[in-house]
């Protein structure tokens, strides 16, 4: 169904958008609410999810330009009335979104650093990457959930790395990398993201 005089669609599981430019469908392992919306099947380019259910989203969503890259076995979690806008989210276990989460462009979610940290490591996982590599020889990459409570504002450009919770009312700066848990209605700005008062950096 498309939303009348709307760039954007009803997201439904299965089936092509209508007038998409992308040539591509909806995941059917997906679970969705009622009136949510997405403009174009181009974010599921690097949805690889294997399992029962790779994305649940909730009620009145919009996913404008945004990346919804999920991993086998890993799962997007996205509660109600939540915005995101020219986002891109990286999953290889879990990452959840509570609802009226507003997402800005430019935001990067992870739950991996998709690659060792150790440098001999890196090494080792660069040569298995390489076109005559063994990707089956990759070491093992350190993968933990990502919780972004309800009520939550991330501006532009932000990244919340591997292993952070965001409490309730929380706002994260523009250009904030948040590495460690941020408390409930606390705001942080900076690399790495460090509290400030409300109202500064935003």
């Amino acid at each position: 169904m498309t939303m009348p005089t709307s760039r954007f669609h009803i997201l439904a599981p299965g089936l092509a958008i209508p007038g998409d430019w992308h040539p591509g469908r909806v995941p059917n392992n997906i679970e969705v609410g009622q009136n949510t919306v997405i403009d174009s099947s181009f974010s599921f380019l690097h949805y690889e999810a294997t399992g029962p259910l790779g994305l649940r989203v909730g009620s009145n969503v919009t996913l404008w330009r945004t990346a919804l890259s999920v991993g086998p076995g890993a799962v997007i979690e996205i509660g109600n009335y939540c915005y995101l806008a020219n986002a891109s989210l990286a999953c290889t276990e879990r990452i959840t979104l509570g609802s009226y989460v507003l997402v800005a462009n430019g935001v990067t979610i992870v739950d991996s650093d998709f690659h060792p940290i150790d440098v001999d490591a890196r090494i080792m996982d660069t040569i298995a990457l390489s076109p005559t590599g063994d990707r089956g020889k990759r070491p093992r990459i350190e993968a933990r959930p990502v919780v972004i409570e309800d009520c939550v504002r991330i501006g532009f450009n932000a990244t919340i790395l591997k292993g952070v919770n965001v409490g309730t009312g929380a706002v994260i700066a523009p250009g904030a990398v948040v590495s460690r848990d941020v408390a409930p209605g606390r705001w942080v700005a900076g690399s790495p993201a460090r509290e400030i008062p409300p109202g500064e950096g935003s």
